[in-house]
């Protein structure tokens, strides 16, 4: 049976497929998984770190192959496809040199004599669900700090990614992480579930949809398993003053069309004062339709293709149906197979669909507010909370909105500076985790406390 295939999104062609593993296959894989933990939990924090930095330098090593398989596979322009890898290296690289301290004993001050500590110890198998909008950098900031701790690591990937998740899969065993400590798995959705409900398997952490993230969190919850979600959003991006508007405006189109607008975490609510809005519409929309849409191989594309012709079509059907009921075209709204043109919509009310819609793709939705308070309330009036971006040249308002954002993350003045030290999730309907940064390490560790008498 075949599930994952290689289609390439700029021309529809389908260049290669993968069968699922049967029944029997997948069995012997959860197997090793979990014999592979037994040993892998033992070996000292030092070596698993070494394995992990080796990881790392791997994927730097083979950052030209694992581009051009993302590019390949989901239609990412190429520059972006190398910055992926090279931030999934960075990522990786961070929880090798932070072993240490991800698994050191936490003391705790005692009312009584004696002490006590909590010890980070792993919990074993784990699942990990992973998108196809970023192939290689899901997959490092969960599987990184989770084989650090001693956890071992099954992978289902994205049917659209077969090829960029087996090469990561022999990064990490040409890296020295055992046979069973991490496997990809061509799996179907009922095989997945089979999995999360096998009692050797401890956890499963998801990054995709809202549908994906509530259909695994039940099976999960029926078995007793830990979950962790990595949701949708629909960020917003609150400009209430500026010095400089062009500067504003080109973070605004950066944060919007980064991977061609198929960011979980993009600005796509631009939510301007009105004192700024129309000067705002109009350099947003000349620098939105100015960049460059074409073949993801070349070197001066901005946009690709999105990642499917589904894709585009359900981007499009959302675009004008956000038209029919009111909202205003200002640019855009044309699809070419699965290249979708920077769009530009506004007069967009809080009775159309478009408002509480995650639209993933190059499409920014502006809005004019009177003030702070009015910003505040339609940042916040969405079923998501990933993350925000909030520009002032009043620090005191910045603390102010910051603090009002029902959102995992506000950035201030500034976009597109995800960092490995920094944790990446939100709240709401966006997810219940964090990964990256310290705080992952958290997520699938038994915190066992140790207490001993005086």
């Amino acid at each position: 049976m075949s599930e994952y295939a290689v289609v390439n999104p700029a021309t529809g062609e389908t260049l290669a497929t993968y069968d699922t593993l049967t029944d029997t296959e997948l069995a012997a894989k959860v197997a090793a998984a979990d014999a592979a933990y037994r040993a892998w939990r033992l070996a000292p924090v030092a070596e698993r770190a070494a394995a992990i930095r080796r990881v790392a330098e791997l994927h730097r090593e083979r950052r030209d192959e694992l581009s051009a398989l993302i590019v390949r596979e989901m239609g990412k322009p190429l520059a972006a496809a190398e910055g992926e890898v090279d931030f999934a290296a960075d990522i990786t690289e961070f929880y090798a040199d932070n072993a240490g301290r991800i698994t050191a004993d936490q003391p705790i001050d005692i009312l009584g004599e004696g002490t006590a500590v909590i010890r980070k110890a792993p919990i074993g198998v784990l699942l990990g669900i992973m998108p196809w909008n970023f192939p290689a950098y899901q997959v490092a900031r969960f599987a990184a700090p989770n084989l650090v701790l001693g956890n071992t690591i099954l992978l289902k990937h994205a049917p659209q990614c077969p090829e960029s998740s087996a090469a990561i899969e022999r990064i990490y065993h040409d890296a020295g992480v055992p046979v069973g400590g991490y496997t990809n798995l061509y799996i179907t959705n009922d095989q997945a579930a089979t999995v999360i409900a096998d009692p050797r398997v401890q956890g499963v952490s998801v990054t995709g949809s809202e549908r994906a993230g509530a259909a695994v969190a039940e099976i999960a919850g029926r078995n007793l398993k830990k979950v962790a979600l990595e949701l949708g959003g629909s960020d917003p991006f609150i400009l209430l003053s500026t010095d400089d508007l062009d500067g504003a405006v080109s973070a605004a189109v950066e944060a919007r069309l980064d991977n061609t607008g198929q960011s979980c975490n993009a600005a796509k609510r631009f939510i301007v004062v009105d004192g700024l809005y129309d000067a705002f519409v109009e350099k947003f929309t000349a620098a939105m339709t100015a960049a460059t849409v074409g073949d993801p191989f070349a070197e001066d594309t901005v946009l690709g293709p999105l990642s499917s012709l589904a894709a585009a079509e359900r981007l499009a059907a959302q675009v004008d149906h956000a038209v029919a009921q009111g909202a205003t075209l200002v640019a855009g709204g044309t699809r070419d197979g699965a290249f979708y043109a920077p769009t530009v919509l506004t007069d967009v009310t809080s009775d159309m669909d478009v408002y509480r819609e995650e639209l993933f793709g190059p499409v920014g939705v502006v809005y004019r507010v009177a003030g702070e308070d009015e910003a505040v309330a339609i940042a916040n009036d969405t079923s998501f909370g990933l993350g925000s971006y909030v520009f002032t040249t009043d620090p005191a308002q910045a603390e102010r909105v910051a603090d009002a954002i029902d959102a995992g993350m506000v950035y201030v003045n500034l976009v597109l500076a995800d960092s490995p030290e920094l944790p990446f999730g939100g709240v709401k309907r966006s997810g219940t985790s964090r990964e990256m940064g310290l705080l992952a390490a958290d997520e699938f560790v038994n915190k066992k406390l140790v207490r001993v008498a005086g």
